[in-house]
């Protein structure tokens, strides 16, 4: 454990400062300021010898938490790092990137604030890259088998990275012009700046990992023709299908999906020409959802210098505690203030919306919206308390509702579920052999840890398939598969 008088001594949680507002919608730089070291060890220290750490259940990677806490608060740092790497391969993503389940299952969370987890192991593999501890880790042999991974978030790279350090000849697909998936274009910078990407895939590269970008599977190579060309093939495409907002006024000018907005601004920050981008800047901008895709929008809107910002969520606004029938371990749904949303704008709750409105040109002008009301278990707007809210750009961040299917069916003749995903049995393996689904692709939306454990867990089955037995550690057991168990 770390200081056995930690949690006694520091009651409270102590995190970054994030940079002050007027500064930091002026970039596209991360908002928090550097951890000071003297407050991450004292943080580290709370973590408590709990017995059984319930924060390995709330993680789907089994994080060995306590044991890089104990390891961070004696300054530790190398070792620290090697024993988060023992089960994430990603921690520099996770680290900003997660909601934490791990915190809300931390047993110090019963009656104080939990120990900031995230920070400690984001402050960890930040101090690993600049000490230059993350170095490459090629296999000592090659096995002669060949896998292809067709995406590249972090689930594929997960996989990939896996798979070549067990000594096979791994290339990862992407139909984007770089690496990264959603890390890439679907992430602001201000959440995680791409640099973190690019060291990774160093790593990776140095390692053996080949990386392919700007090819579409389905499309530049046929999905039948790349299961002929590789021993084995994992799909990681992630749950790319938007959910749709069918109301009258849909197709008005002005109406996108928020990826068709967070894309093109992740090209522009890039440096990329992007012709006609979807801008906020000079307008009324209402966002539809209020996930973190949503929040997303919000600070891309506000650093694109929008007039306003409107948040709507069709439900009830979370408590601000723990609810009752959310119980310690258990990941509560809570009010929740990011850094987005201390930028400025509104947030509305039970707001439904009704309808588009247009003017004259085509354009979206407003959206008419009305108060939710729950009849027989389902949200409906109630007649008579319609509004209209003024847009010049509306984004829909409803979440996703599954896999692109079209292309797997014809093409690889893959199966998919009652819900979207694709099937897969408990060993990740579709009905085609030889083909397994890692990630969002197989469970549907979900966490980045859920994404990185599969994409491990996929790689053990898939190193069982070829070689027929693995030392590849396997973080999610089969039955939580099979089952579709989420994260607690």
């Amino acid at each position: 454990m770390a200081d056995p008088k930690g949690f006694l001594k520091v009651t409270e949680r102590e995190l970054p400062r994030r940079r002050p507002v007027p500064v930091r919608i002026l970039d596209w730089r991360e908002v928090y300021e550097p951890g000071e070291s003297a407050v991450l060890r004292r943080q580290a220290g709370r973590c408590m010898d709990c017995g059984v750490p319930f924060c390995h259940q709330g993680c789907p990677l089994g994080n060995l938490i306590p044991e890089w806490n104990d390891l961070m608060w004696r300054g530790e740092g190398r070792a620290a790092i090697e024993r988060l790497h023992a089960t994430n391969n990603f921690p520099e993503f996770t680290g900003r990137l997660c909601p934490a389940p791990c915190e809300s299952a931390c047993v110090l969370g019963i009656n104080q604030p939990a120990v900031t987890i995230k920070q400690i192991e984001v402050s960890t593999v930040d101090d690993a890259f600049a000490n230059g501890w993350v170095e490459p880790e090629p296999p000592a042999r090659l096995t002669g088998k060949t896998v292809a991974v067709v995406g590249s978030g972090p689930g594929g790279l997960a996989a990939a990275q896996q798979l070549t350090r067990a000594g096979h000849t791994v290339a990862v697909y992407e139909r984007d012009d770089r690496i990264g998936g959603l890390l890439r274009y679907g992430i602001p910078d201000f959440k995680m700046e791409k640099r973190h990407i690019e060291g990774r895939l160093r790593q990776m590269q140095d390692e053996g990992t080949r990386f392919r970008a700007g090819v579409e599977i389905g499309v530049d190579i046929s999905w039948d023709e790349l299961r002929s060309r590789y021993d084995a093939v994992v799909i990681a495409t992630g749950a790319t299908v938007p959910r749709e907002l069918p109301i009258p006024g849909r197709d008005l000018d002005g109406v996108h999906f928020a990826m068709e907005y967070l894309v093109e601004s992740n090209h522009a920050v890039a440096g990329d020409s992007v012709p006609n981008q979807i801008s906020a800047e000079g307008k009324h901008v209402v966002v539809i959802g209020g996930g973190d895709t949503g929040a997303d929008c919000i600070g891309t809107a506000h650093r694109q210098g929008a007039l306003s910002v409107t948040n709507l969520a069709i439900g009830l606004q979370p408590p601000a505690s723990r609810p009752d029938h959310q119980p310690w371990p258990m990941m509560p749904s809570v009010f929740e203030v990011q850094s987005a949303h201390e930028e400025g704008g509104e947030r509305r709750y039970l707001a439904s919306t009704v309808e588009f409105l247009g003017n004259d040109a085509g354009e979206v002008r407003a959206l008419r919206v009305a108060e939710t009301e729950f009849v027989d278990g389902r949200r409906v707007p109630r007649s008579g308390t319609e509004r209209d809210i003024p847009a010049d750009l509306v984004l829909i961040a409803m979440g996703f509702t599954g896999p692109e299917q079209a292309q797997l069916a014809e093409q690889l003749g893959t199966e998919f579920t009652g819900r979207g995903n694709v099937e897969r049995g408990s060993d990740y393996q579709t009905n085609v052999p030889g083909v397994f689904v890692a990630g969002d692709a197989g469970r549907g939306q979900s966490l980045i840890v859920w994404a990185i454990a599969e994409g491990r867990a996929a790689a053990a089955r898939v190193d069982e398939y070829l070689m027929g037995s693995t030392q590849l550690p396997c973080p999610v057991h089969p039955h939580d598969v099979a089952i579709g168990l989420q994260p607690a």
